[in-house]
């Protein structure tokens, strides 16, 4: 029995039920095995055993009262997976599917997208099972100030620095940095994704959507392609979605679909993202709206599957929405390009799929990696107490974006697999961490 084999044996032991988790770490030493295998080092310092063990784990209790005066219990989480190459850094999601297995799939694959960013930070993720619809804002208030008065003990410029996810924007990052600031009696750069008042970065929320669309762009200039005039799929209707679609938009791209929990909308002629703006981020309603604007759209309840034929199909919603009933649509409909928004968004057998047809796939930990670059540059700003243009934080973004891909090319290269980005991501971002690691001893 191999190393590897062993030590995804013990995993599945050690952390029952975790299915997420699982799938994340067997992602990554699947298909790194060989390199793992060729240097011994690796086994000899325990480094799996290691990096699949979070530094810290933090689980507690977040009571709240609503409005009408009753009391409520949710979970609050933070894992702090590894520090080897600076502060635990990754996002908060609030949301009821929200368990430790989830928190711990979403900070263990933090670990690599942080490092193939280049930038000085480590990997971490927090969140809620708290659901922050249908909430008033009195209540996610208290709610925020709540989940803060017991992660503040835990987190800091230096050590621990959170950001939003899913159900985590502007608003609860607000309510989360004036508790923080309340209780510390500091003001300091704790919490990235912070209104522009009090020390947010320019592009932030555009940064994850974009960034993809940058990789994606890098990509294509590598076959002499270009997104101009390329047909554009996209899943989810929040903040990664909607700026990924203004941006590919912006680039010349017809975008068709984009979808929410309930159902998706498909736009022949292209789908109008300032309506979907005023739908979804001033008016908060569900995408079925979009319809009553564009005589052009259809709307249908459900999943979406993607059924609409494509060249490029971006998965922007959550983990696990693109199944292989989904992959194989793609596929049938002749899909070019697979670019991952989301935190592992596409399943193993619908990867696998796209591997057996040839099909451009580019992995989240690669591909939507501007999010958290952003956040970095936000750090660097508030240390330095200036802030800069947006542009000069979308140029920042841009050079990382392409960065990313050239690393993950370049290894991709290196070890005989020349298309293989999920390799050449893994890899790439691997031995990064893990050099830290050694370097700097039994940690």
């Amino acid at each position: 029995m191999s190393y590897i084999t062993r030590q995804l044996e013990r995993i599945k032991k050690q952390n029952p039920g975790e299915l997420e988790f699982h799938q994340a770490v067997g992602e990554v030493l699947r298909t790194i095995e060989p390199y793992i295998l060729s240097n011994p080092i690796y086994e000899k310092e325990a480094i799996i055993e290691r990096l699949t063990e979070p530094e810290r784990q933090i689980k507690f209790r977040v009571v709240w009262m609503d409005d009408n005066g009753k009391v409520h219990v949710n979970r609050g989480y933070r894992v702090q997976f590894n520090s080897a190459l600076g502060p635990y850094k990754g996002g908060l999601r609030f949301h009821p599917s929200v368990n430790m297995g989830i928190i711990k799939f979403l900070s263990f694959e933090q670990i690599f997208k942080n490092a193939l960013t280049g930038l000085p930070i480590g990997g971490g993720k927090g969140g809620s099972d708290f659901d922050p619809k249908g909430k008033s804002d009195r209540e996610i208030m208290r709610f925020c100030q709540s989940f803060m008065t017991e992660l503040y003990r835990h987190i800091g410029p230096n050590t621990d620095v959170p950001a939003g996810d899913i159900g985590v924007g502007a608003r609860e990052i607000g309510y989360l940095f004036g508790q923080y600031k309340k209780i510390k009696n500091v003001y300091e750069g704790t919490l990235t994704g912070k209104n522009l008042l009090f020390g947010g970065s320019l592009a932030r929320k555009e940064a994850t959507g974009y960034g993809l669309l940058y990789i994606t762009q890098e990509m294509l200039n590598s076959r002499n392609e270009d997104i101009n005039g390329k047909t554009v799929c996209i899943s989810g209707s929040g903040n990664v979605a909607i700026y990924a679609a203004e941006k590919a938009i912006a680039m010349g791209a017809k975008v068709l679909t984009m979808c929410d929990s309930t159902g998706w909308i498909y736009d022949k002629d292209g789908v109008d993202i300032n309506i979907v703006k005023k739908i979804k981020e001033e008016n908060r309603q569900r995408i079925s709206e979009y319809v009553k604007y564009r005589k052009s759209a259809e709307y249908k309840d459900g999943k979406f599957e993607w059924t609409v034929p494509c060249d490029i199909a971006l998965p922007c919603a959550t983990q696990n929405e693109l199944t292989e009933i989904g992959a194989k649509n793609l596929v049938n409909n002749g899909v070019k390009v697979v670019a991952e928004g989301a935190n592992m968004p596409t399943t193993a057998e619908a990867t696998e799929i796209f591997k057996e047809n040839s099909i451009i796939f580019l992995p989240g930990k690669a591909a939507n990696a501007g999010g958290v670059a952003v956040s970095a540059l936000e750090m660097s700003q508030n240390s330095l107490r200036v802030a800069w243009e947006f542009e000069e934080v979308d140029n920042k973004l841009k050079l990382i974006m392409k960065n990313i891909f050239n690393q993950i090319s370049d290894c991709a290269k290196e070890y005989g697999k020349a298309e293989d980005y999920v390799m050449g991501a893994n890899i790439a971002g691997f031995k990064r961490v893990t050099e830290a690691m050694i370097a700097q001893g039994l940690l």
